[in-house]
């Protein structure tokens, strides 16, 4: 006889199929490699003013429409790659998101050669591993943090576009430089080591 087994806990916001599959296998998993790490900054810069599902239906679109992600083949689109970008129904037709992704791809390209990855320069700002929080409740959950501040002003300050404060934190949580899965969450536990 097959015992009930209890519905897993997940943070409020993982509603739906698509948002409940990113929760339990990406959100908060430390990312290393550096196309991930250029995959979520354009990501969560495009998602500046939407709704993050609206991206995550629109993620597999974005890798066909951006090489990939592939930042070296973005940085190398031109004026007229652009245009035809700007009339793909697949991703968000914002003129100054997609002119954005290619000068990001330009400055992250050159934070790799300073840095030697984009990955050695990007968790510097963490001290090298994630920070863990302990959240009981989406309401104390941060949209902002000294660390976002820091990597803000960084990444501007080295050309890049759509990298506010708020957009950096919810970078660094998707890529698990912070753990702000709710304690309650499943997925808390076992990005800690402890499940």
């Amino acid at each position: 006889m097959v015992k009930n087994v209890p519905e897993k806990i997940r943070c409020g916001w993982a509603r739906g199929e698509l948002s409940i599959r990113y929760h339990d296998e990406e959100w908060g998993v430390p990312a290393h490699v550096d196309r991930i790490l250029f995959e979520f900054l354009i990501l969560e810069g495009a998602q500046a003013g939407l709704s993050w599902n609206t991206i995550l239906n629109k993620r597999e679109n974005y890798r066909k429409a951006f090489a990939g992600f592939d930042p070296k083949r973005v940085a190398g689109f031109d004026r007229r790659k652009t245009q035809a970008l700007l009339r793909d129904p697949g991703i968000v037709r914002n003129q100054l998101k997609i002119v954005s992704t290619v000068e990001n791809a330009k400055a992250f390209l050159k934070v790799q050669k300073e840095f030697g990855s984009f990955d050695a320069y990007v968790w510097q700002f963490v001290g090298g591993a994630p920070r863990v929080n302990r959240h009981k409740s989406m309401r104390t959950v941060p949209a902002r943090t000294p660390e976002s501040d820091a990597m803000s002003k960084d990444l501007k300050r080295r050309g890049f576009k759509f990298v506010g404060s708020t957009i950096c934190y919810a970078f660094m949580q998707a890529v698990g430089m912070v753990n702000d899965h709710l304690v309650e969450c499943f997925r808390y536990d076992e990005l800690n080591g402890r499940s």
